[in-house]
């Protein structure tokens, strides 16, 4: 396949719909690859190089949001480093709660597909990330990232959860369902997810298992996919796994990329403002004018240092150059 990363260059965009969009993803993937059609709201797509396999979880509205082009999130990876890709694709969140899809990993059980692969990594995220953890028991021995994923939607073990109260009559008990329970045979899985969303938080909390990391991510907000995205750390992500050197420290490294991230500094602000913390939200507000000048964080800094100044809050020394009245 060494023609391959070039026909990825090919943009998908402006084909004026789901099929048309499939229909010319298919000429793409004919040569080394396929793709197949699963029920009326889902597809698989197959490219073949390399022998380790990325299997990505995504939907067209994701792919349309994420990608200028409207390429799988996936074929960035293929381009990078000439991995093979399957990419199992949905209209709309369905958590690919669909028995066209369980018939469709059974057969590649059943062929022994993943067993032609030194190595195979599930991603998703969100209704995405719980598909990736679910469909992971069908290649054991398989590596899994899963971003701010749900466990399970069924509203006796998961009725706190009221985001998705349309899927309450979906069954999450019979085939692939329990997602935690489908990690017992992955070789390891990393769940990242924001703490601050408390209910991200609490499916997080279902995943607890020996071969799970369980990583935090604060104050990146609801759409953490894209938030990694926009730190260009989401491919580093998976390319340590391939590695086999993501832990919780290489994570912890990576997630200092925040530190210079305006979407991080200003939903930290806010939280600060929300609690009145006038001590923090000045050293926050140096730190960003240190790297920029950014209007919503002077105007805090003016503010805390106004209201502390009457009612006598103790703030942290002036910088040398508030000192200097530069």
């Amino acid at each position: 396949m060494q023609d391959a990363p070039n026909t990825f260059h090919m943009p998908l965009s402006g084909l004026g719909g789901r099929e048309a969009w499939l229909d010319k993803v298919a000429e793409i993937a004919s040569e080394d690859g396929y793709v197949e059609r699963l029920g009326a709201r889902h597809a698989a797509i197959f490219i073949e190089d390399k022998k380790t396999l990325l299997v990505t979880f995504e939907t067209h509205q994701g792919i349309a949001d994420l990608s200028r082009d409207l390429q799988p999130l996936g074929w960035d990876m293929v381009k990078a480093l000439g991995w093979s890709h399957l990419c199992l694709v949905s209209d709309g969140d369905t958590w690919f709660r669909d028995k066209a899809v369980y018939g469709y990993f059974d057969r590649l059980v059943d062929d022994g597909f993943f067993e032609d692969f030194d190595q195979v990594i599930f991603y998703g995220a969100g209704p995405c990330g719980y598909a990736a953890a679910a469909f992971s028991v069908a290649a054991p021995g398989a590596q899994v990232v899963a971003l701010s994923p749900q466990a399970t939607l069924d509203p006796r073990m998961a009725e706190w959860d009221d985001r998705y109260r349309g899927m309450r009559r979906t069954s999450f008990t019979d085939r692939y369902g329990y997602a935690p329970d489908m990690l017992d045979a992955a070789a390891e899985a990393f769940v990242i997810y924001d703490p601050e969303d408390h209910l991200d938080a609490m499916h997080a909390a279902l995943f607890a298992r020996k071969n799970v990391t369980l990583f935090r991510m604060r104050f990146m907000g609801p759409e953490l996919e894209k938030a990694l995205m926009r730190l260009q750390i989401l491919f580093r992500i998976l390319a340590q796994v391939s590695a086999g050197k993501l832990d919780r420290t290489a994570l912890a490294r990576l997630f200092r990329a925040r530190r210079h991230d305006g979407g991080y500094q200003f939903s930290l602000l806010e939280r600060l403002k929300s609690g009145q913390r006038r001590y923090l939200i000045v050293l926050l507000a140096r730190k960003v004018l240190e790297q920029r000048n950014a209007r919503p964080f002077r105007k805090a800094l003016e503010a805390a240092m106004k209201s502390a100044e009457e009612d006598g809050t103790r703030l942290p020394p002036p910088a040398p150059a508030e000192a200097d009245g530069t």
